[in-house]
This record gives structure tokens, C-alpha cells and sequence, in this order.
């Protein structure tokens, strides 16, 4: 209102009747059928009076809150909404219309309920294992005794519908233990997609998780298990014990698990492009859908916890995921500090309203990562032997812990929640069962074990 631009340069040519051109800003931007929502106070605008006489009004625009958004003009919600890229504004796409109207929504939109369908429509053996992992994390939690559609209801992933009187699946239910084709019903943009690279040789990948692929489920939960630990898979873990149970994380593992879990949780799973974490040689790269709810200084600064997908991240604490304090882009930004690394960076893709978290890890990954998580604790690596021996001592006590609390289980049920293979743990329940610690029972199909 008070600058032109002539021969590409501003030229300050002041506010006429400044009294009266500041009313009518006011009456027009309080009107509701110019702007949908006001977000200037007093303090916002400012009046200055130059050396030359003349007059400029200085306005603040604040970041509006993700409840009023989007603010548009005109009683258009489509034509009116514009958002600013660099120097220009441009109108906003339906979209990231929708986006933001989904971040607006006055509960965690994932909590939202999908009366259209039942709990069949979850994967019993995703249920299952969400079970047994929440059971050995913290095997006295209460909600465990309930059934099954009880406990889907306490953890979030179902709600009794008001109109029904009946259970059904809400949306975090559906991401997590569904699976992909009952997904891309109710979004179709849905994908998730796991990309491993450490063979510079290698066009393309090494190693890749499709949720489209048909050979697994295709949900969040799947996915977050299956990629937590192949993303870590090669880091190496000195040898450290903690009494007599060797510590097999280090702090880089903890971040690199903690940046998959964020990325999760705040993917906006209706965005386009979908999640796509890629492990290279030297860093891996976590890109979700969907903008930084807190903004991207708040997020390297930590404090405030905003997850889109509350409901999700309720589930995954439930496991231990994400419950550290401090965790978030601090917990990750020190891990990467004390393994010698790169502060890891946060970019913002404004065009695709995309999150990129990248870790980076350099070329002498394996120097670091095994030297990392060394600053306590009895070490000893000069004894390839030794330490077979030590791995395969703990794996015997988890195994007789687990099975002590069960009272009887499976050889599957162990490879799962231990992340053996069944070979293995087939192999040290024989030698259990050959040193009198624990006794079969049933046939070679049916086998189970308990503690003699």
C-alpha cells in the first residue's frame, strides 16, 4: 500500500489519508466474508512516518494455527486460499486444501472412525504380534487381559460407534493392521516404500519393502517392524555389558529408530508420493507427506510434541517407540553428535508438501558406529570367540525369560519377538531342552515349550 516497483527497483511513495486508508484495512479484514479468519492484533500493525513526511504501514502476518487453517478470502474456500512460495503467492491446490483441513480437525484425525467397516478387516497375525511385543515390553499392562476388541479399542485402533453401539476399526486401526488394498480404499495415495542401497555398483537397490507388493501385509505396523531392523542391521555394536546382558544399541541405532518412528507418525498418509525412508552408504533419508506441524525451528528445537497421527504414535509408545525423554529431532541430533557425525538437516519440500529428515553418516560409517556408546561399561573385542559365546548366553536367558513369562510357547512365536531367524531358535531350545532347563511338549507341528 505504500511501495511500487519501477525499473525493478521499490519506490516509496507513502499512504494517503493514512487515517482512513488504516480503518478500511481493519473493517476489511475483519469482515468474514473478505477474510475467513483474522490473525492480526494491534501489535501486528505498525505506522511509520519517514524522514520525507511521508507515511508506510508495516504489517506482521503470523502463522495462522493449524485449527484456523486454511485462511482464504472472498467466501472462497478453493479460489481464495493462496499460499506464498519464495516471492510469490500462488493458489493453493485442493490438496493441500484437504491437508490442511485434515490437520485442522479438532481430534487426531487418525482417531477418526470408519463405521464402513468391522474389525475383520484387520490382520489377525499383525494384532498378534502387536500384542506379543507390547506384552514383553511391559508384561503387567492391565489392557492385556482384556479381548481382543477391548484391547483394540483401549490402544486406539477401534471405537465404539455412537450410531451403532458397535466396535469398528478407526483410521490409525486400519493404517496399522489392515492391509494394503483395504488401505488404498480409503486413500489411494497410500505407499510405503523402503529403499536400500550400499553397492555404489548397484543401479538401484540392494534391498527394497514395497507396501504394494502383495508379498506381506502392506500396513504401518509391518512396515515399522520389518524396516527397524534392517535399517540398523550393519551398524556395529562394540561389545559392552550391563552386569551380564551385553547393550546391543548404540546411540545411533536409537536415532536412527527414532527418525523412522517421527516419520510415521507425522506422515500424512492421504499426501501425495508417499513415505519413502532410503539407506544409503553414506545417510539415509526419511521423507514423509505433509508439512511440519510445529514448524521447522520448533522441531530442531524440541519441546513440543505435535504428532499428526496421535493415535499412531499412542500405539507405538505402547511398544517403547518414541517414549524416550528428549525424543524427537533432539534425541536424533545428539545421537548423530556423539557417534562423530553431521548434525542431521530438515528440509522442507513446499511444492510437494514433503518432510525430509536426512542422517548423514560419512565414509567411515563403520569406524564410528562401532567406537559410538563406548564411554562406559566392560569392553572387549579382541575375541571373535569369546564374544559368540557371550551372544549366544544371552540369547539363552531372553529365551528362558520370555518363556517363564508365557508359561508355554512356539518356536515362532520366540524368532518373532526376539528377531531370531526359527532355524536359530530352534537350534538353542534343543540345547535347553538337552541341558534340563526346559521340556516339549506335543508333536514336531504343534511344539511348544515350557520352562522344566
Amino acid at each position: 500500500m505504500s511501495l511500487k516497483i519501477k525499473h525493478k527497483k521499490l519506490k516509496v511513495t507513502g499512504i494517503d489519508n493514512p487515517e482512513k486508508q488504516k480503518k478500511a484495512f481493519w473493517d476489511t479484514i475483519n469482515n468474514p466474508n473478505k477474510v475467513s479468519n483474522n490473525l492480526l492484533n494491534d501489535n501486528d500493525f505498525n505506522e511509520i512516518v519517514l524522514e520525507d513526511g511521508k507515511t508506510v504501514f508495516l504489517i506482521h502476518v503470523p502463522k495462522a494455527r493449524l485449527e484456523l487453517r486454511p485462511v482464504y478470502i472472498n467466501n472462497d474456500l478453493y479460489k481464495g486460499s493462496f499460499k506464498r512460495n519464495h516471492e510469490g503467492d500462488y493458489h493453493c491446490t485442493k490438496e493441500e486444501i484437504s491437508s490442511m483441513m485434515r490437520d485442522a480437525y479438532i481430534h487426531s484425525y487418525d482417531s477418526k472412525i470408519l463405521e464402513q467397516y468391522d474389525l475383520s478387516c484387520l490382520n489377525a497375525e499383525s494384532v498378534k504380534t502387536y500384542k506379543r511385543y507390547h506384552e514383553v515390553y511391559r508384561p503387567n499392562h492391565p489392557w492385556l487381559k482384556l479381548d481382543n476388541d477391548s484391547y483394540l479399542t483401549m490402544i486406539g485402533a477401534a471405537a465404539i460407534s455412537k450410531d451403532t453401539g458397535k466396535a469398528h476399526p478407526t483410521l490409525a486401526g486400519i493404517l496399522m493392521f489392515s492391509e494394503e488394498p483395504t488401505i488404498t480404499r480409503i486413500s489411494s495415495d497410500y505407499f510405503l516404500d523402503y529403499r536400500e542401497n550400499l553397492d555404489p555398483e548397484h543401479i538401484r537397490w540392494t534391498d527394497r519393502i514395497q507396501s504394494s507388493s502383495g508379498e506381506w501385509s502392506g500396513n504401518v505396523f509391518d512396515f515399522l517392524m520389518s524396516v527397524s531392523r534392517k535399517i540398523v542391521a550393519d551398524f556395529k555394536v562394540p561389545f559392552k555389558l550391563n552386569g551380564m546382558v551385553r547393550v546391543d544399541n548404540t546411540p545411533l541405532h536409537d536415532a536412527a529408530r527414532e527418525a523412522l518412528v517421527n516419520c510415521l507418525a507425522n506422515a500424512d498418509y492421504f499426501g501425495r508420493c508417499g513415505i519413502v525412508i532410503k539407506k544409503n552408504r553414506d545417510s539415509i533419508v526419511y521423507e514423509n507427506p505433509g508439512s511440519i506441524r510445529v514448524g521447522k525451528n520448533q522441531m530442531m528445537q524440541g519441546g513440543i510434541s505435535d504428532p499428526r497421527n496421535k493415535t499412531i504414535m499412542k500405539m507405538f509408545n505402547l511398544l517403547g517407540f518414541g517414549e524416550k525423554a528428549g525424543s524427537g529431532f533432539p534425541l536424533i541430533k545428539q545421537a548423530c553428535i556423539e557417534s562423530g557425525l553431521p548434525v542431521p538437516t530438515i528440509e522442507e519440500n513446499i511444492e510437494f508438501d514433503r518432510t525430509i529428515v536426512i542422517i548423514k553418516l560419512g565414509s567411515d560409517i563403520d569406524k564410528k558406529i562401532s567406537t559410538s556408546g563406548n564411554s562406559s561399561g566392560n569392553s572387549s573385542g579382541n575375541s571373535s570367540g569369546n564374544e559368540k559365546y557371550q551372544n549366544e548366553m544371552i540369547r539363552k536367558e531372553n529365551i528362558i525369560k520370555y518363556i517363564s513369562k508365557k508359561g508355554e510357547t512356539t518356536t515362532k512365536d520366540i524368532a518373532s519377538i526376539l528377531g531370531l531367524s526359527q532355524v536359530r531358535v530352534r537350534y538353542i531350545l534343543n540345547k535347553l531342552c538337552e541341558e534340563g532347563i526346559i521340556i516339549p511338549i506335543g508333536s514336531d507341528k504343534n511344539r511348544r515349550y515350557k520352562l522344566k
